[in-house]
């Protein structure tokens, strides 16, 4: 694996450990404030399409796709790893992980990604 990318939500642990780390929860809304999309997850294409509109999480994406080629391009060789987190782990973090795949997966052949969702199928956590 040349890029391993794992989604998790803060109230659920600790951000595992990785080169990269985003933290979601202050600049972009979150998805669970929408009772329609609350007890959905990234699987589902209604919180994809409203995490992926927000503004800044587009370029977020690409400036995280830039960190990972960076660190690629370095002299030591060996797995680049990017945490993304939420409150949850159920939403934001997950969309956000699965298209930084799909992005660097696109940009970059042969490249093996990974994503580990690590909170994804837990319940949602009631605020």
């Amino acid at each position: 694996m040349n890029v391993l990318i794992t989604s998790f939500g803060y109230l659920h642990g600790e951000a595992p450990e990785a080169h990269v780390t985003l933290d979601l929860r202050h600049h972009f809304r979150d998805p669970h404030v929408s009772p329609e999309l609350r007890y959905m997850t990234a699987d589902d294409r209604p919180v994809r399409e409203a995490v992926l509109r927000t503004p800044g999480i587009l370029p977020l994406i690409d400036a995280t796709a830039a960190a990972v080629r960076a660190y690629q391009a370095g002299p030591s060789t060996g797995p680049v790893t990017v945490a993304v987190g939420c409150a949850g782990g159920r939403h934001r973090a997950a969309t956000v992980a699965r298209t930084l795949a799909s992005v660097l997966r696109d940009e970059s052949e042969g490249l093996r990604v990974v994503v580990a969702d690590r909170d994804l199928s837990r319940p949602v956590v009631q605020r």
